[in-house]
């Protein structure tokens, strides 16, 4: 698809800024201003005897500035007005240049030294701190100093960002006022996995310029997968012709069985001339590029262009759907070192960072129990079992590595055999892993999937389109604190910096991975680069509605709905369950209907939690000056018996689990989405609760709902038995189910003969491994369970 076709130039999207921001600065000398040291604390500072209005209000430049000073009036960039480099690089000039030109179709003049107003670049010894940079405005023009190279350049990003277009003029003002500011984390990382589906490298220069824009520095770039492979290597071949290549995609979510493809080829690959172009285009933006050549699993591409370097020899074929896969490198073969060893050698030379990324996760280990050469290898190297076959693999490629002079960045799962203290940690699987690894002496770049995969759902709205699980709205990246309070502070010196990570499985266009990644990637950029302390997420919602202008010039298809309507449910004495709405969008209303109609102007005002009656359907929507906003809420609610009913859990194990078994009696039902925390999920064991209805009933209807997944490793109970008494003492068994057939959400409704009823009791047995054959055989199931319906 890349491969053999020449890529149009790149169309210099970081030179379209915005002209329509909301400005504060003001100007800072011989006046008394506001610095906003921490965000959201002004402290008054008397600078000499002239008195004029202070503007009390912070520049809406994200991440967050160490400091901040604002006071009254602009300065005009006009054509008249020089560039004063004193700085030998004239790419810094030239950068800005360009990006003036976009605003106005006019250059200004550069020079090196002139008198007068003008805008001055330099690398100034007085700012201390690496990569940090002081932005100065007053009626003498612009000053923008770097500690070096990279900080003058984050000073130039703050500077574009508050450009404001004088549309009759075609001059561009800039509000007077000073920023003083240096990055928290040294590592400030994006990642993109292109082996799913691919991106152009015109995507990927618009890519890399926005993470410029918002001072992130390190582009990780994962280029091979089961689905593809992506990087040209000179040396095999087939790695381009075979390995690059799938024969078709699975439709819809890997959990939709049976799985349906499109029996369309899909493929390419980068060849080095394209991967030397953009790595070069990262460097003028100071990114630095980790490539990531995944190994010892997630190798299905390359075995199907080289089947012996596989435990079984083949035949492979490239994945076409996603998930993890059994084939893998086969780890008692010399001819598989030898082939990673001649792979990385040419990815050396095409990249100049130091790291290199390994992979190193997700690696099965079934196809190593039966393999003759893996099973004496371990033998051969006294090893204790296949984890530490993984760990002699992954030890004799960062040994390599080494001897080249490069340094590994590997997943988690690297520690599991040991590695070398010079591997650099990618915790993805969670904070635990990062802080044990640092607490061991390795440096960790903090990537825990809960809270910064950007694959998963940003919102609970039914409309979403398809993500790959688990729900991760703008709060919950923004609230992320990478430094954990169990690290004391050399341990805490371990922690390098933070990434965010863009899955490619349900993201095929550059359209949808923007939807993904923005604006929860500008969350990222501020926790990763500003103080902890400076951190306010009210604050950072009203910079991030004040670079809206700047995403839409940018054509940056992002998520605009994060000030949206949002619910919570909650459970009241007295069986009272009521209905909690909110939104972060200031000085808006929400309003609010029961009967099924859209909200308008005229629904009622929402003031106070709504109770839920018998049965109800809220649909409710924001609105300012009438007009409505966003999208329409919705939230459904089912009564009946055993509602807000005392449950118990009879497996005292299960009770310890930390597991809320109320969420099967509040009204509300999960959906097949199964991340809106209304699921009760048990790991490898059954299910058996008694609910106390508080008095006898009469009932003769019972039900649940089974989530049925099996390619999230969801199984069905092999039995649903439920039970009713009236006195707690003598229980009958009522109905008994033993098939769940659908895959998604199976509706147990059972029909009873009316009986006196006080206690139920909802016993699901379950099956103790996932079946040979199925994905994750052998491991624990998960029991998927929501609402006991009473009636």
């Amino acid at each position: 698809m890349f491969g053999h076709q020449p890529i149009a130039k790149n169309m210099q999207y970081l030179h379209q800024v915005s002209s329509s921001f909301f400005l504060v600065l003001s100007g800072i000398h011989r006046i008394r201003f506001i610095v906003l040291l921490f965000f959201g604390t002004a402290i008054h500072i008397s600078a000499g005897a002239q008195v004029l209005p202070v503007i009390p209000q912070t520049m809406p430049v994200i991440p967050q500035p160490v400091m901040v000073a604002a006071a009254e009036g602009t300065f005009t960039i006009h054509k008249g007005l020089p560039i004063v480099a004193s700085v030998s690089d004239t790419s810094i000039s030239s950068f800005l240049n360009e990006a003036i030109f976009s605003h106005t179709g006019y250059h200004l003049k550069i020079a090196k030294k002139i008198k007068g107003p003008a805008i001055r670049l330099s690398v100034d010894g007085r700012v201390q701190q690496k990569e940090g940079y002081e932005l100065e405005v007053d009626r003498n023009g612009i000053a923008v100093r770097g500690h070096d190279a990279a900080g003058l350049f984050y000073g130039l990003q703050s500077l574009i960002q508050l450009f404001q277009l004088k549309e009759a003029s075609r001059n561009i003002s800039v509000q007077n006022g000073l920023i003083r500011d240096y990055p928290r984390f040294g590592y400030r990382g994006m990642h993109i996995d292109v082996g799913r589906h691919l991106f152009s490298v015109d995507f990927l220069k618009k890519f890399i310029d926005l993470l410029a824009l918002y001072k992130l520095n390190t582009f990780h770039w994962h280029l091979t997968e089961d689905q593809g492979w992506r990087i040209e290597i000179k040396k095999y071949p087939r790695l381009q012709s075979v390995a690059a290549f799938r024969n078709g995609t699975i439709i819809g979510h890997k959990k939709e069985t049976p799985h349906t493809f499109d029996g369309q080829r899909y493929g390419g690959y980068y060849t080095q001339e394209q991967i030397a172009e953009v790595v070069a285009y990262a460097g003028r933006r100071h990114i630095n590029i980790i490539p990531e050549i995944e190994m010892p699993g997630h190798a299905l591409a390359a075995l199907s262009a080289y089947p012996e370097l596989g435990c079984t020899g083949g035949p492979y074929q490239a994945a076409q759907f996603w998930g993890v896969f059994d084939d893998v490198f086969c780890a008692g073969n010399d001819q598989v070192y030898e082939f990673m060893e001649g792979v990385l050698d040419e990815v050396i030379r095409l990249f100049p960072y130091q790291y290199i990324h390994i992979g190193g996760d997700e690696c099965p280990k079934l196809k190593w129990k039966s393999c003759p050469k893996c099973q004496k290898r371990i033998q051969e190297n006294g090893l204790k079992d296949e984890h530490g076959l993984q760990g002699y693999f992954m030890r004799r490629i960062v040994a390599y590595l080494e001897s080249k002079n490069r340094k590994a960045i590997g997943w988690d799962e690297v520690l599991e055999g040991g590695v070398s203290k010079e591997t650099t940690i990618m915790n993805w699987r969670g904070e635990e892993t990062g802080v044990a690894a640092a607490k061991e002496g390795y440096d960790v770049i903090m990537t825990p999937e809960r809270f910064l995969y950007l694959d998963y759902y940003q919102s609970l709205h039914p409309e979403e389109p398809v993500a790959a699980a688990s729900y991760t709205p703008l709060s919950k990246v923004y609230g992320y604190e990478p430094l954990s309070s169990q690290l004391n502070a050399a341990e805490a010196a371990h922690i390098k910096g933070v990434q965010a990570g863009l899955w490619s499985e349900y993201m095929d266009t550059p359209e949808q991975l923007e939807y993904m990644a923005f604006p929860r990637m500008l969350a990222l950029s501020e926790l990763a680069w500003s103080a902890k302390e400076q951190k306010n997420f009210t604050g950072f919602l009203a910079r991030l509605r004040a670079q809206e202008p700047l995403l839409k010039r940018l054509n940056v298809n992002y998520f605009p709905y994060f000030d949206e309507v949002m619910g919570i449910v909650r459970q009241q004495k007295g069986n009272v369950v009521q209905l909690e709405l909110s939104s972060t969008l200031p000085s808006a209303s929400i309003r609010y209907t029961l009967d099924g109609k859209d909200p308008d102007k005229n629904s009622t005002l929402y003031d106070s939690a709504i109770v839920f009656g018998p049965t109800a359907l809220v649909k409710a929507r924001l609105f300012h000056d009438g007009q409505p906003l966003g999208r329409i809420f919705t939230q459904a609610y089912q009564a009946h018996l055993a509602v807000q009913k005392n449950i118990k859990l009879n497996d005292s194990a299960a009770g310890t689990a930390g597991i809320d078994p109320g969420l099967l009696l509040n009204g509300i039902m999960g959906t097949h989405r199964f991340n809106e925390g209304q699921w009760l999920g048990l790991r490898g064991r059954p299910l058996d609760v008694t609910i106390d209805l508080g008095a006898v009933h009469q009932v003769n209807r019972l039900g649940t709902n089974i989530l049925n997944y099996h390619w999230q490793r969801m199984w069905a109970p092999s039995k649903l038995r439920f039970y009713v008494s009236a006195d707690g003492v003598e229980f009958k068994e009522v109905y008994t189910q033993n098939t769940f057939p659908v895959n998604g959400i199976n509706k147990v409704r059972a029909t009873i003969p009316l009986s006196q009823v006080r206690y139920v009791r909802m016993f699901a047995e379950v099956i103790d491994k996932i079946p040979v054959g199925e994905y994750g055989e052998g491991a624990a199931p998960l029991l998927m369970v929501d609402e006991i319906y009473v009636n």
